[in-house]
């Protein structure tokens, strides 16, 4: 039971005329108060953090020490600011109305232990008490609303984009056919010319043929990467569909210098994917890789079973992609090279997730970049629907 409101104050009050058996049953009584409360505060899911005066820990519960990344026996004592560095916690203990007021409401990214964002509330206790010294920290993980909100974002961008698709087929598809169309009768034209006319105007007539098709290209592209198509899946061979993708850009890796290394794991187990999409999505990741190593360099291909997912890991050792432009690696049109649409790696993540897979990246500039394209294992998803269906079978009947 709860202890009741001046409950404590009585206690001490009668202290002396308590004797030694009713004194020892009222502490633990206390003991036992205490230990509830550290019970209820180390099952709730949100951090809980009691400061002191000197802004030092007083007391953490559990969640504190999976989300700030403490050991609780050791950051009793420590400086909040050891673990939150973005707060003023001088002014914040001091009342100040201004710095308090900011925090009300405030969000803030960690990068360790886990990559995560926490909403946090700061209460100075003498906001409550006035002779009470210190403040009470509690701490939200929001990481999954933050992903929930970007995914939304990004199906919105990509429904616009979807929409706009429609437009550029009918807008720009049919003018560029007419071009095409008379720029071919324009060189048939040219060949009724005298010699010496057809030398400079054949040099025209093929770079504006040359910018005709590139332009048809970057739409192709554009519609690729954003209009919805139903994957026909199949069962294939992940090794045999990198070997197509490879073939296909042989020359390009000879040209640029680039060793291609790869490490197939034995236990590698068919998967149930569209083959030309997948095809497709290698050859974009394998491509981007090397135009990223611009003096050549390694390419490592890894295949690996995860048990859920069957796991394709690209690296190579390129100048790697700097922290403020990893989360826009995915967006149209977003490259930093020159000659790029920043579509290739819209397209992937466009084709595995209609697979029903996921991507990971790992880059860290001046090392390299690493692409991990996770797909189902289709097998290991027909054992656990057979033991189930098996598991069914075998359950008594409740009569």
């Amino acid at each position: 039971m709860p202890i009741k409101s001046g409950f404590i104050e009585k206690l001490i009050s009668r202290i002396d005329r308590l004797d030694s058996g009713s004194l020892q049953t009222q502490f633990l009584r206390l003991a036992g108060e205490k230990g509830l409360l550290e019970t209820i505060f180390h099952s709730i899911q949100e951090g809980i953090v009691v400061l002191d005066g000197k802004g030092c820990i007083a007391y953490a519960n559990r969640a504190t020490e999976k989300l700030l990344g403490l050991n609780l026996q050791k950051a009793v004592g420590q400086p909040i600011n050891r673990y939150l560095r973005e707060v003023e916690w001088d002014l914040v203990l001091d009342l100040d109305e201004e710095e308090w007021s900011r925090l009300v409401s405030r969000e803030i990214e960690l990068t360790y232990p886990e990559h995560r964002f926490l909403d946090f509330y700061v209460v100075p206790l003498a906001l409550v008490n006035q002779e009470e010294a210190g403040a009470v920290v509690i701490l939200r993980d929001v990481t999954r609303e933050r992903e929930h909100q970007a995914s939304t974002v990004e199906s919105e961008k990509l429904q616009a984009l979807t929409l706009l698709a429609a437009g550029v087929a009918h807008e720009i598809g049919n003018p560029l056919n007419s071009l095409n169309i008379h720029l071919q009768l324009m060189q048939r034209e040219l060949a009724h010319l005298p010699e010496d006319s057809r030398g400079p105007l054949g040099e025209l007539l093929e770079i504006a043929t040359q910018e005709v098709t590139r332009l048809d290209q970057i739409i192709h592209q554009f519609l690729r990467a954003v209009r919805p198509t139903q994957p026909q899946m199949e069962p294939s061979n992940l090794k045999e569909l990198l070997k197509d993708s490879l073939r296909i850009l042989r020359h390009e890796i000879k040209d640029r210098g680039v060793l291609v290394e790869e490490e197939h794991t034995d236990d590698l187990p068919p998967v149930r994917v569209d083959r030309d999409q997948l095809k497709q999505a290698f050859f974009n990741v394998i491509k981007n890789a090397m135009e990223a190593m611009t003096n050549g360099g390694i390419l490592k291909i890894s295949t690996y079973n995860e048990g859920r997912f069957v796991a394709i890991a690209f690296t190579d050792t390129g100048p790697g992609i700097a922290p403020d432009q990893l989360g826009s690696i995915f967006e149209a049109y977003q490259t930093t090279k020159n000659e790029g649409t920043g579509l290739g790696l819209l397209i992937v993540q466009r084709i595995i997730r209609e697979h029903g897979g996921q991507i990971e990246v790992d880059s860290r500039p001046g090392e390299g970049t690493t692409f991990i394209l996770y797909l189902p294992n289709e097998e290991r998803r027909i054992r656990l629907l057979k033991a189930h269906r098996d598991q069914a079978e075998t359950e008594p009947e409740h009569t």
